[in-house]
């Protein structure tokens, strides 16, 4: 059994690094004493490096982390996996509470000695796991309202009052059709359909002939609580009359707008949870980099690069709050960004533009896109500016029924022999394959071109359907 001050990782960046990963982190010894632990497990289950380092896991907080589930992994799991990821349990701890922890495990072993440790990540998801329970409730609720209603509807004549009612709308908001007949719809209840973006889309109906769907309107109904309601509209006429009216549906879609926005929350936390994930790789790279030899250390630089380059994919989508489409000059920017800060330098003379139009391309397409461009741009800050200035300018447009990808340069021109022929020139094309796009290049001396045609297809379809707030 090893001793905590036999452990130093290998240096103090190293030990810098473990206190950079946002969860809480012990490192145990092969007898599970803990020899180190970083800022995030002592302030999440407040405690002090003094009750903590140099003592058994298990003897930690007069035995509180003497878990039976805890004990399993360690004791039975690991020593057959080696690596465990998301292995899930639940505690209540004395003085912090209780406490759903989500533990990646994994055995490491010190250079030159083949000492073994074991590195426990812990990330706490007490509360994304209250709202999801809060979350299949509310689901559960709007289920059991759903099911027990039809669709009501109204038929509205020529001056926008209701001329009849469905049962199941009398029943859902008017008690009676004494209460209904004859009055305007804006009239009804404590003024719920009384919205001026309602009311100007129902005039254009029947005078018009413009239907409408899914106009989306919340508020809370007497008897009812909070709801969603999806309105359709459209022009009737009766078979040999003059007669027009307005028919208008109420779809009640609590029950699906509550979801996307229980999902929508969800996908934000994964992104952000593997936009942490691919940081801390990206992290452990650099270590490495710090100590590999020169021929390797272009190698890791590029990987690094293409790490950021997913990695701020991940970032774009966590604050967009959705895996939905990705807005194209967002993630540019944010690719330019890290570009700067892994391969330029605050004092670089070299400058990375981006001019894209405001465009938005699916989610599943733009980690080829941000690799061609994270390829390209790395290129041309390896060969095009020998004196090390210039300017990169990533672009994005909508030309002639297709899409242009570009990265220009005003360098030197082409690229020299041999420097467009490796891994990366095989990744581009690769990339470009997979989009369904094909590469052009033109050099001269005043800089090169990138294009990769893409076709309409990437874009993604805008939703600017608002959700009227009440």
């Amino acid at each position: 059994m090893n001793s905590p001050s036999d452990f130093t990782i290998s240096d103090v960046s190293a030990h810098d690094i473990v206190e950079t990963v946002r969860g809480a982190l012990l490192v145990l010894d092969d007898g599970l004493t803990v020899v180190s632990a970083n800022r995030a497990f002592f302030s999440m289950f407040a405690t002090i490096p003094e009750e903590t380092i140099g003592r058994r896991l298990y003897d930690l907080g007069d035995g509180q982390w003497n878990i039976p589930a805890l004990r399993r992994l360690l004791e039975e799991i690991i020593p057959r996996e080696n690596v465990v990821e998301a292995y899930e349990i639940e505690h209540d701890f004395a003085g912090v509470g209780s406490r759903t922890m989500l533990l990646n495990a994994r055995k490491v072993f010190r250079p030159g000695n083949n000492v073994e440790f074991l590195l426990l990540a812990i990330d706490d998801v007490t509360e994304l796991r209250k709202k999801e329970r809060e979350a299949a409730r509310l689901q559960r609720v709007a289920q059991t309202i759903v099911d027990s209603v039809r669709d009501p509807l109204v038929i509205l004549d020529e001056d926008m009052r209701i001329d009849s009612a469905s049962r199941n709308f009398l029943s859902m908001f008017a008690h009676g059709a004494q209460n209904v007949v004859g009055r305007r719809l804006e009239d009804l209840m404590q003024g719920q359909w009384d919205v001026a973006a309602l009311r100007a889309m129902l005039d254009r109906v029947v005078p018009d002939d413009h239907p409408f769907d899914d106009f989306l309107l919340e508020d809370d109904f007497p008897g009812l609580g909070r709801r969603i309601f999806k309105l359709n509209a459209r022009k009737i006429s009766a078979p040999g009359s003059n007669l027009t009216q307005l028919l208008l549906v109420f779809e009640d879609a609590t029950k699906a707008t509550l979801f996307d926005r229980h999902r929508d929350i969800l996908a934000a936390e994964l992104a952000h949870r593997i936009k942490n994930s691919l940081q801390v790789i990206s992290s452990f790279v650099a270590f490495e980099l710090r100590r590999a030899a020169e021929p390797c250390v272009e190698g890791y630089r590029a990987m690094q690069a293409r790490i950021s380059a997913v990695a701020e994919l991940y970032d774009v989508i966590a604050r967009s709050s959705a895996f939905g489409p990705v807005d194209v000059p967002t993630y540019l920017e944010g690719i330019a960004s890290s570009i700067r800060a892994s391969l330029i330098g605050q004092h670089s003379k070299i400058e990375i533009m981006v001019e894209a139009e405001s465009y938005k391309v699916l989610a599943d397409q733009a980690v080829p896109l941000g690799l061609i461009v994270n390829e390209l741009a790395t290129n041309a800050i390896k060969y095009a500016f020998p004196k090390g200035a210039g300017r990169i300018i990533l672009g994005f447009q909508h030309r002639d029924g297709e899409v242009t990808l570009t990265v220009a340069d005003n360098g030197v021109g082409m690229v020299p022999t041999g420097a467009g022929d490796g891994l990366g020139a095989r990744f581009i094309d690769a990339f470009a394959k997979q989009l369904g796009g094909t590469l052009a290049k033109a050099s001269a001396e005043t800089g090169t071109t990138f294009i990769v045609r893409l076709p309409l297809t990437i874009l993604a379809e805008n939703d600017d359907s608002p959700l009227q707030a009440i």
